[in-house]
């Protein structure tokens, strides 16, 4: 623990000198493309005055010019971080801008002729310090109080830009989190209702055949203990679902013993595709309502996942009695459907959307098959 308390001040302290030397090599990089492009400037319009000017000469009025504002720019920045354009305190702030602005302007013409008097003693001209000041701060001073307010207004703009950034991004984060939750909701919402129904069924049992009922309440915690791990993942390989659902039908193998009769289809392609956690078993648990519990003869329940033009496709049918229901249709207050059906509905649509569907419709023995599409893609990765 003392290393791990050490080690995150360390991370935050290179992701902070990251970032500054990111920002640096920016206001380097826009001081020089600024600078070559006011290179040109100088040298064509001398040019066209007639007057003598190398482009050697010009780049190093240029650049030095936008340079001396690159090493005055973390001062700038400071000030925009410190003195914000905030709807209450803007017009106080405005005028500390002003202020600023102008004493920036005048230590900016200072760096000027400091550079002009340095490029003297190189050449062997001598340009005295005091007259070059002064005409800078007659000639520049209003030119550079404007190149203030530029910078200004860029970093004002480029900070809104990112806030904006900032604030979809946590919107999205928290869409996403509201989601997730819903989802959990829905599935924990299956858990008891299998619970109460399988306690239910070994209630009975215990009547009738006490080892039988003793054997569902083994599988059962098998089943609660698999149904419990990874509450926060919506969706799991087709394999782990299959995988979950084997051991249901098992459980209801020992209830209802050679009258359950399980066929399972599965393309070997789909087995790592992604379906929702927990999405088969109500299904299932459906189709043995109809087809086996209340009835005396055979119930057949059939299986099967087959890959179709980029969508997964799961099929549940059975032989059981019963007319389809339409899943455009609401039902009405006489008629509901199971709720392992509805909450499976509303999961499917919540993970995927419009690129799902599920149906249910009459097939050849006579029973009903729930089909289910959804979008054939891997499982996304649980982040931490």
């Amino acid at each position: 623990m003392q290393n791990d308390t050490n080690t995150l001040p360390r991370v935050i302290n290179r992701s902070q000198k990251s970032r500054g030397l990111s920002g640096s090599a920016m206001v380097f990089a826009a001081a020089t493309t600024i600078g070559l492009f006011f290179t040109a400037q100088i040298y064509f319009t001398a040019a066209s005055l007639g007057r003598s000017v190398s482009w050697g000469q010009a780049l190093y009025w240029a650049l030095g010019d936008w340079y001396e504002w690159a090493l005055l720019a973390p001062l700038v920045f400071w000030l925009c971080r410190t003195f914000r354009f905030d709807r209450q305190i803007w017009p106080k702030n405005l005028g500390i801008h002003a202020v600023a602005g102008f004493f920036l302007a005048a230590v900016h013409a200072v760096l000027c002729a400091l550079a002009a008097r340095f490029q003297g003693w190189v050449t062997h001209q001598p340009v005295f310090f005091g007259s070059a000041l002064r005409a800078l701060l007659a000639n520049r001073l209003h030119y550079n109080f404007a190149v203030y307010w530029v910078i200004v207004f860029a970093w004002q703009a480029r900070n809104y830009h990112r806030s904006l950034r900032e604030s979809e991004q946590e919107s999205a984060e928290l869409s996403a989190r509201l989601a997730l939750a819903q989802l959990q909701t829905l599935r924990m919402q299956l858990n008891p209702h299998f619970l109460f129904n399988t306690l239910n069924a070994v209630s009975s049992m215990m009547l009738t055949d006490v080892p039988r009922a003793n054997a569902m309440l083994a599988r059962l915690a098998e089943l609660l203990r698999l149904a419990l791990n990874n509450p926060r993942q919506a969706e799991v390989p087709l394999h782990q679902e299959i995988d979950f659902l084997s051991r249901y039908l098992d459980l209801q193998k020992i209830r209802f013993g050679d009258r359950l009769i399980l066929e399972m289809a599965v393309d070997p392609a789909t087995l790592q595709a992604a379906v929702p956690n927990m999405i088969l078993q109500p299904i299932v648990e459906n189709a043995i309502r109809h087809a086996v519990e209340h009835r005396e003869s055979d119930g057949r329940i059939e299986l099967r996942a087959t890959a179709e033009n980029s969508h997964l496709v799961l099929s549940v049918s059975d032989n059981g009695p019963g007319a389809p229901i339409n899943r455009t249709r609401v039902p009405t207050d006489g008629e509901s459907e199971h709720i392992g059906l509805s909450n499976s509905r509303e999961r499917l649509h919540k993970l995927y959307g419009e690129e799902q569907s599920m149906d249910l419709v009459e097939n050849a023995m006579g029973g009903i098959t729930a089909r289910l599409s959804l979008p054939f893609r891997p499982v996304p990765a649980l982040s931490a």
